[in-house]
């Protein structure tokens, strides 16, 4: 863990965790993080075997592989950087030759019905919000937005955002943000001048209370997993 609240290369961490008969329990890797009601851990697949029963609303990506989830009656196959969202109290089950499974676990909701949402990565996006003009440096970007699961309190989310290229300075992060880019590249700077790039097909996550950049030269796509507080 860095010193301040930071960046995380979640596709580094996945490599951390190890097989076990428990990969969404005791056998999983779980990432400390400073504060809020969020988990995040790392699973190898291999074989088949169940997940018990978790309370709260859970997103799977795939980091490695392929796997199989089977939850609420319907089985989805899931390949690297494909994902879903487990809403409710519910268990799954799962298949897999050898996959590395994050999961990033919203523990503070209540009163979600079971339900299941794969997350489409083609989906028709809405313009949205751009960054605060006092923020940026350079052009306000073009920014497009779909947000596919929403907790019952409003405080978790899940969906594909995309936006064209842009620069803004440092702001602190109220949330935390799980990040899979399906396009382009983003660079991030912390408030310790730590810096770090991540392109397409790589998972990260900024903590919540990170003080960070961000600096895209190219159209940027990704999908995100956001706890926010409101």
């Amino acid at each position: 863990m860095t010193t301040c609240p930071s960046f995380i290369d979640i596709a580094a961490f996945a490599q951390t965790a190890k097989p076990g008969a428990d990969p969404f329990g005791a056998d999983a890797a779980l990432l400390p993080l400073r504060g809020g009601p969020v988990e995040l851990l790392a699973s190898v697949l291999s074989g088949k075997g169940s997940a018990e029963t978790q309370t709260g609303d859970t997103m799977l990506i795939v980091a490695e592989g392929e796997a199989r989830i089977t939850a609420g009656g319907q089985t989805h196959a899931l390949a690297k950087g494909e994902s879903l969202v487990l809403s409710g109290p519910q268990g799954f089950e799962w298949s897999a030759d050898k996959a590395r499974i994050v999961t990033m676990r919203y523990t503070g909701g209540a009163g979600e019905a079971a339900g299941v949402t794969a997350i489409d990565p083609t989906t028709e996006r809405v313009p949205s919000g751009a960054p605060l003009a006092e923020l940026l440096i350079g052009p306000t970007p073009q920014c497009h937005n779909h947000t596919q699961f929403l907790s019952a309190d409003g405080e978790f989310m899940v969906g594909v955002w995309d936006s064209s290229p842009y620069h803004r300075r440092a702001m602190p992060y109220r949330h935390f943000e799980l990040m899979y880019l399906l396009d382009g590249s983003v660079t991030f700077i912390d408030e310790e001048g730590r810096e770090g790039t991540f392109r397409k097909g790589d998972l990260f996550l900024v903590e919540q209370n990170a003080q960070c950049s961000w600096e895209s030269r190219e159209d940027v796509t990704k999908i995100f997993a956001i706890y926010r507080p409101k």
